[in-house]
């Protein structure tokens, strides 16, 4: 994957959190949109999108709700969740709705959030 540019998708209700990974993502060379509305999100994410970033706890949809809507629509998208509340039933409905992996809010850094990023990237 390394010859083509990544496109990420990063959906989440906090603005920082859009602001932050969108500059950081873009200056790690992926092309990234962000959403913060799950319903646009949904509705407007391509078949280009190589990964979807995805906050749990939204306002307007959960992330676990959005979640099978999104594979369905996009099948091939790698999923990596994100949440500040894991507990083992959040984290196997986000494997059962295909999600990928996840990580914990806040990132320990944004260095292990892209290193995550790339081993999801790179299992088929």
């Amino acid at each position: 994957m390394s010859n083509k540019t990544i496109n990420v998708a990063v959906i989440d209700d906090e603005n920082d959190i859009l602001m932050m990974l969108e500059k950081y993502l873009s200056r790690e060379g992926y092309k990234v949109k962000t959403y913060s509305n799950p319903t646009t999100a949904l509705s407007s994410i391509s078949k280009e999108t190589d990964l979807v970033l995805l906050d749990v706890m939204m306002p307007q949809m959960n992330g676990l709700d959005l979640l099978p809507k999104l594979k369905e629509k996009h099948p091939h998208i790698k999923v990596l969740i994100m949440t500040a509340y894991s507990t083992l039933d959040k984290v196997l409905n986000a494997h059962r709705y295909g999600a990928n992996d996840y990580v914990m809010k806040p990132f320990s850094s944004l260095d292990a959030l892209g290193k995550k990023m790339k081993e999801t990237l790179s299992h088929s």
